[in-house]
């Protein structure tokens, strides 16, 4: 199920579409080596907005529970 969403690493935010199922920390580097986000070193964890809660960059955006309109922000 592909899902829309922004990330917020940086301070550069970016809205995408993406598959649930992929990991969060391959989405990030597809981004990076794109030119789409800074590059840089690669957070760990990201804080859902619509959660409330930390999400490991190293699980998929549908093991964290990540949703549609959600917004993933980097926690450096």
């Amino acid at each position: 199920m592909f899902i829309n969403l922004t990330m917020e690493v940086g301070g550069t935010r970016r809205d995408i579409r993406i598959d649930s199922g992929q990991k969060i920390a391959n989405a990030i580097n597809v981004l990076c080596q794109s030119g789409k986000l800074p590059m840089g070193s690669m957070p760990d964890y990201f804080r859902s907005r619509l959660n409330q809660t930390a999400v490991s960059a190293h699980k998929t955006f549908a093991e964290e529970s990540v949703f549609d309109g959600d917004v993933l922000t980097a926690i450096i």
